[in-house]
């Protein structure tokens, strides 16, 4: 019988779906295409074993939904029959008496109520004639839908090995068929929607959880309904068919089959290990019983929240009861006459395995997640896969994409992050320095404007005083403040000369020099202590470069000197000239006293200054940071003043762009 997905299994919800890949993950055979981070099921390669549905805690999967099918089938005046699964106790434990439950589905319609169980006796009778057979070379159980599905689609060269026996549901419909004729309907109510697709002799396939909708729509309640029985045949140990070894126990009822010749394995990582060991060969002439959930007690149709071993336990007491109620005469009478029916199954192979790229496509698609060797191979199964190697095999086939890989996502948030933190850092010293030039700007026109004024009065002042000074005898009382008068006059015009420099907007003359010899010159001409040292170094393949060499002799010989003020104990300056193609760097550092914190951000306002009365005019660093913004370098400042926090000192960076021909 050719068997084939006749619509789509599971959806996916996009809304819903939040990139966890928790669906890519638990699917067994990676049925899972990941797009702009939304996880979409491919048909063709599902096996339709509902892991992704049962995992996704956002409910971003759901099942095919047949409840509007089943009652249009209801509703067509046509005799349909209910065949609930051998895993019903494990589902209805809220509904103390089975009986209560078959007269709730006969109130949805249904003409008859039978249990698949009868069609586990039946199967498991043949597996138990086909493994005590004197031929048998070994071959895998075929009454799980999804284990079919795996073997056809993924080991199709096992597929002759598949064992060509009906499972219980399509058995319990040839049954139900000979009893009461081809017209009959039949419906089918499970643990597992696989089932949808296993076979066209079965109308339609609903899960329990459809059930209980369709209870719910027709606002059937137990308490409200007549309890009544199952339809006839009545089933017997097949009633245990649900639970893990349900197959062999069934089977094996008079326990002359071998345990050894069984190999017994459930859910999705180890029904795969035992098929990947019977290829090859460690497990040959057994018998797979394979289930891929845990037993279909928690099949992807069931209620979530289920206990495994609380169902296990529900199905062991029905199996009891009923075992003890069976009328054995009538059970074997059923058995002589159903034994006989066509219980064959024929399966084909349909290959949707992938080709495996070339080991240079994958080398390259893993070296783009930065994994250039197997120690990069972390193989952590965040991203789904297995391994690093799977997750590039699906990036060349479309079904991933490289920021699901975790380690590589991290890496690059953490590069992000810090270029994040550079352009910080850059935008707020370019709006630093934005204003600064501004308010430097303002500063200056109000600085043009007072040095042009008071320059004539205190001309006139010096003049006169001077005057009066040289007419004063030597031992007149007056003249001691007339020099009083000529030095603070001096001093006046002093600041005013400084205040006409800050405002200047000079132009650079670019002039090619050593920076190295510069440098040293500028170091010869201060005056220095002798408890102060000056080591200089330099680190520069081409020290000849074009600048201004008034102005930035007047830079470097003001920072020096207040390198030198700012060491009144001693202390080492240290000047440093490094320098690339690009650019030339100037380092002043001194071991002084430092900058507290509070003032850092004065350094470069007009008149501030740190130093007693008539020791300095606060313009210096201002016309220091004019000309290097002339020169369209940057100047930056670093100062310890605490010594909690190491040793105290500041030092000075500036940096000035080479200059090409054409900027001159």
């Amino acid at each position: 019988m050719s068997q084939s997905f006749r619509r789509q299994l599971v959806y996916t919800i996009k809304d819903r779906c939040r990139v966890c890949y928790t669906c890519l993950r638990e699917c067994p055979v990676k049925a899972i295409k990941i797009i702009n981070g939304q996880a979409e099921v491919i048909n063709d390669r599902c096996i339709g074993c509902g892991n992704c549905v049962k995992v996704c805690s956002q409910g971003a999967k759901i099942s095919l939904r047949s409840v509007d099918e089943v009652f249009q089938l209801l509703h067509s005046g046509e005799q349909i029959a209910a065949c609930i699964a051998p895993s019903f106790p494990a589902e209805f434990t809220d509904i103390t008496d089975y009986k209560i439950l078959v007269g709730m589905i006969r109130k949805l319609g249904f003409t008859y109520v039978n249990e698949v169980a009868f069609g586990a006796d039946v199967v498991a009778e043949e597996y138990e004639k086909r493994i005590k057979s004197s031929g048998y070379i070994g071959d895998i159980s075929s009454d799980c839908p999804a284990v079919t599905y795996f073997i056809r689609h993924y080991h199709p060269e096992l597929v002759s090995l598949l064992a060509p026996i009906a499972s219980p549901m399509v058995a319990m419909t040839r049954i139900l068929h000979k009893k009461h004729g081809n017209h009959l309907k039949v419906v089918f109510i499970g643990p597992c929607f696989a089932k949808k697709a296993e076979s066209g002799e079965v109308d339609e396939v609903i899960t329990y959880r459809e059930l209980r909708e369709m209870f719910y729509i027709r606002n059937i309640q137990p308490q409200e309904v007549e309890p009544s029985g199952f339809d006839p045949p009545y089933s017997g140990r097949g009633a245990i068919f649900p639970v893990t070894r349900g197959l062999y126990q069934t089977a094996n009822y008079r326990e002359d089959i071998p345990e050894e010749k069984v190999v017994i394995a459930d859910g999705r990582i180890n029904f795969k290990e035992a098929v990947k060991e019977f290829e090859e060969g460690f497990i040959r002439n057994k018998h797979l019983e394979l289930l891929c959930c845990e037993g279909c007690i928690m099949g992807p149709g069931t209620s979530p929240g289920g206990r495994k071993y609380a169902r296990t336990a529900a199905i062991g007491e029905y199996v009891r009861e009923k075992l003890n109620n069976l009328d054995q005469d009538g059970w074997q009478a059923d058995m002589a006459e159903y034994r006989n029916i066509d219980l064959s199954q024929n399966f084909s192979p349909e290959d949707r395995r992938f080709t495996i790229p070339d080991e240079d496509t994958i080398l390259e698609v893993l070296e783009t997640m930065g994994k250039f060797s197997a120690k990069d191979h972390l193989n952590c199964g965040a991203c789904g896969y297995d391994s690093c190697v799977e997750h590039a095999i699906a990036i060349v086939k479309g079904l991933a994409e490289t920021e699901m890989c975790l380690p590589y996502t991290i890496e690059k948030l953490h590069d992000s992050i810090e270029n994040l933190n550079i352009s910080n850092d850059k935008l707020a010293s370019a709006k630093q320095a934005l204003k600064q030039s501004e308010k430097l700007a303002h500063m200056g026109q109000l600085s043009a404007g007072i040095a042009h004024e008071l320059n004539n009065p205190l001309g006139v002042i010096t003049m006169y005083s001077n005057i009066l000074m040289d007419e004063a005898k030597e031992e007149d009382p007056v003249r001691e403040d007339l020099q009083i008068i000529v030095e603070q006059a001096a001093r006046c015009k002093k600041i005013v000369s400084g205040l006409l420099n800050f405002a200047r907007k000079n132009q650079v003359n670019y002039t090619e020099t050593d920076v190295v010899k510069f440098t040293e010159h500028s170091i010869n001409s201060i005056i220095k202590p002798d408890n102060i040292s000056i080591n200089f170094t330099h680190n520069i393949d081409e020290p000849v470069t074009k600048l201004d060499i008034e102005q930035m002799m007047q830079v470097l010989t003001n920072l020096e000197k207040n390198a030198v003020e700012a060491m009144p104990n001693g202390g080492e300056l240290k000047i440093r000239v490094e320098g690339d193609q690009d650019e030339i760097v100037f380092k002043i550092t001194d071991t002084g006293t430092g900058i507290p914190k509070e003032n850092m951000d004065k350094l470069f306002t007009p008149f501030f200054t740190t130093k007693e009365i008539g020791k300095g005019t606060g313009l210096g660093l201002p016309l220091i940071y004019g000309i290097v913004k002339m020169h369209k370098g940057k100047i930056q400042v670093t100062s310890n003043a605490d010594l909690r926090k190491g040793a105290t000192g500041t030092t000075f960076k500036i940096t000035i762009p080479r200059v090409r021909n054409t900027e001159q």
